[in-house]
């Protein structure tokens, strides 16, 4: 996930391993072993790995983010509250970057975007101190203009636009809401990029709506997870990843106008 600025048809492509981890969870043994899939993602195309350590520790361990961290030579991007806890784990392993997300306990998965506008003063603070700890701290964001403000203001190196929204919808056949949603991803890119911020974006991409938000130019990187979790049931992992690699490319590409070689 290191600065690719020199190359900007190139859009990097973070997994999100968590899930193998609720499949090992819920049997309460070794197996699958989520270190084992970050390696394999990575043969797959990855360009970096993404693990949330939750406060309920309902997926992803701390032994995993410890053996991530140290036997993964790719970057690692821990999604994480921004509690004093976490910020503890985060300095002690020192992972490439740290992604803050609002955390609830009874949500299934993450339901929104954080609310960096109405944060209070410890959100500064605690992107202080990753980044003064030479942490990359990136910010889970809607796409949304009063957000993208705040970030700056605080002084996150990223934003990671919230997709959900886009997703539903598109998956819906709803055309004209989609539609919608994608421009609002588009403005908030353009935005972000203009103040200086790298763009990231995820949740919810699938193979069917990856395309679209591929093709943003502004955008650097796409870190997904559950989906490819998910398809790699009945297709393997390698598979999974490698046609999400293909289909980000493509779509990239057709974008930037080069023809395919």
């Amino acid at each position: 996930m290191a600065n690719i600025n020199e190359n900007t048809r190139y859009l990097r492509l973070g997994v999100n391993i968590d899930h193998v981890a609720t499949i090992r969870n819920a049997r309460g043994c070794a197996h699958p072993d989520p270190v084992r899939a970050a390696h394999m993602a990575v043969k797959a195309g990855a360009d970096g790995i993404t693990a949330h350590l939750r406060e309920d520790r309902r997926h992803i361990s701390d032994r995993d983010i410890e053996r991530l961290n140290s036997e993964i030579s790719t970057p690692l991007n821990l999604e994480m509250a921004a509690t004093e806890e976490m910020l503890a784990i985060a300095l002690e392993h020192v992972p490439h970057a740290s992604c803050l997300v609002p955390e609830r306990r009874q949500e299934l998965t993450t339901e929104g975007g954080l609310d960096v506008a109405g944060a209070s003063p410890g959100l500064a603070s605690v992107v202080d101190r990753l980044r003064s700890a030479g942490i990359r701290v990136s910010l889970f964001i809607d796409p949304d203009a009063i957000q993208i403000k705040a970030a700056q203001a605080i002084g996150a190196d990223i934003v990671e636009l919230h997709t959900g929204a886009y997703c539903e919808v598109a998956l819906e056949g709803d055309a004209k809401k989609t539609a919608t949603e994608l421009d609002r991803i588009a403005e908030a890119a353009q935005q972000a990029a203009a103040g200086n911020l790298e763009v990231h974006a995820g949740h919810g991409l699938t193979f069917d709506t990856v395309s679209p938000v591929a093709a943003l130019p502004q955008i650097v990187e796409l870190n997904i997870g559950h989906f490819l979790i998910g398809e790699a049931i009945f297709g393997g992992l390698d598979s999974s990843i490698r046609r999400m690699r293909s289909l980000m490319d493509k779509a990239r590409t057709a974008a930037s106008g080069v023809q395919s070689a």
